[in-house]
């Protein structure tokens, strides 16, 4: 059921990086990408957002992801292990013309955002019945 044209991901020596104009940790999330015979859902680890700190962006074929996590602990705490970063998140994909733009919609739980992408009707799948004469 999946199409080469729904979501592109480029080669990682063709990715451009954008360049940080503040001084904190920038992670990608992982991400995983489903489609369905409505939609594509895209699925992102944002452990610790708080789902105001995340934007969520199409415009002109780019889906960007962009979050941050705030500093959990004040600064003053004495830390025994400290692994888990605070900083930004962010991941972009190039997609297909054929989502429908003002469908979009994102849910956040469990530290997973979901994206759900809904397909323009002309991409559906369907059933064509065969007539007899």
């Amino acid at each position: 059921m999946a199409t080469e044209t729904a979501i592109n991901k480029r080669p990682e020596d063709m990715v451009t990086r954008a360049e940080h104009t503040r001084n904190r940790p920038h992670y990608n999330p992982n991400v995983d990408i489903l489609e369905t015979k409505d939609e594509l859902l895209v699925i992102a680890e944002m452990p610790g957002m708080d789902p105001g700190d995340v934007d969520v962006h199409f415009e002109n074929g780019m889906l960007t992801i962009h979050g941050h996590v705030r500093e959990r602990q004040p600064e003053a705490t004495n830390y025994l292990l400290r692994e888990y970063g605070v900083g930004d998140f962010h991941r972009s994909f190039e997609v297909s013309e054929a989502i429908k733009a003002d469908g979009i919609a994102a849910d956040y739980a469990d530290g997973l955002l979901m994206l759900h992408l809904p397909k323009t009707e002309a991409v559906k799948p369907r059933k064509i019945t065969v007539r007899t004469k």
